[in-house]
């Protein structure tokens, strides 16, 4: 699957749907600035439980969604990251930095 992509779930959190890797981040970045448009002092939360395989790309791109939050002085958290993405923020050092929450 070269495609993924984010939508807003009725309760105001965001699902990611697809696989999160080298052909699908880049464009998947670009059509997420919507989600950091809010203007609300909750966090924000993304879902990732639609994502059935990611690589180092997806968890680039985790990365660049914080960076954007706080740029906005949001907060984001991650809910049921999958197992392969935990995996690999492990071993690179960023599940200290990322707020991840697995499934």
């Amino acid at each position: 699957m070269s495609g993924a992509y984010i939508g807003k779930m009725a309760d105001g959190s965001w699902q990611v749907y697809g696989e999160l890797d080298f052909a699908s981040v880049p464009g998947l970045l670009k059509r997420s600035d919507v989600v950091f448009e809010l203007d609300d002092d909750e966090p924000l939360h993304i879902d990732l439980s639609g994502v059935p395989r990611a690589d180092s790309a997806g968890l680039a791109l985790l990365v660049c969604w914080v960076r954007q939050a706080r740029q906005r002085n949001m907060r984001v958290e991650f809910r049921n990251v999958p197992d392969q993405m935990l995996k690999i923020a492990g071993v690179s050092g960023l599940s200290s930095i990322l707020p991840l929450t697995e499934s």
